[in-house]
């Protein structure tokens, strides 16, 4: 009778001692720990008998927690893409304030990059100032910073400052 409660306590612990070792690295990749553990703990209690079966739940909360983890983090590279994206575009297209977004619909997250300044260094390399916003989980970061213009054609980011 007490034996499911106990696989629940453990489970829940579990999870919540994984959880917080990853809390500063953002809610999306604590929460995905925090059901991977939750999931793979349950999945553990299905198998085996005695002290197996409670090893088991042991066990697979652990490789939860990893794998979720891992998800939380995949969904911040995702934020970080469609950054990536306008950034790329602004700079390479847009003319000094004009403004590009981007938005990730999965997170909610957004910003904006604006390219503020353009102009050429003395090897011939063109670059850009700009300033950029980042909203994530409501709370908006300002940044300015000077990208520069590679051979191969991508802007690399020599100087990033919050603001």
């Amino acid at each position: 009778m007490f034996r499911p409660i106990i696989k629940t306590l453990i489970v829940m612990l579990t999870a919540a001692s994984l959880g917080a070792c990853t809390s500063a690295h953002g809610s999306k990749e604590t929460g995905g720990t925090l059901l991977g553990a939750a999931l793979g703990g349950l999945a553990g209690s299905k198998v085996g008998h005695g002290r197996g079966q409670l090893a088991a739940v042991a066990i697979g909360a652990v490789t939860g927690a990893f794998l979720g983890r891992g998800v939380g983090q995949s969904l911040d590279r995702a934020d970080r893409l469609f950054a990536k994206q306008a950034a790329s575009h602004s700079l390479e297209h847009e003319s000094s304030g004009e403004q590009t977004s981007w938005s990730n619909p999965d997170s909610g997250n957004h910003g904006t990059i604006t390219p503020v300044r353009t102009y050429q260094e003395p090897s011939g390399q063109y670059c850009r100032e700009y300033q950029q916003t980042v909203t994530v989980g409501g709370r908006t970061e300002q940044a300015y910073g000077i990208a520069c213009r590679q051979p191969d054609g991508n802007w690399k980011v020599v100087n990033d400052s919050s603001v």
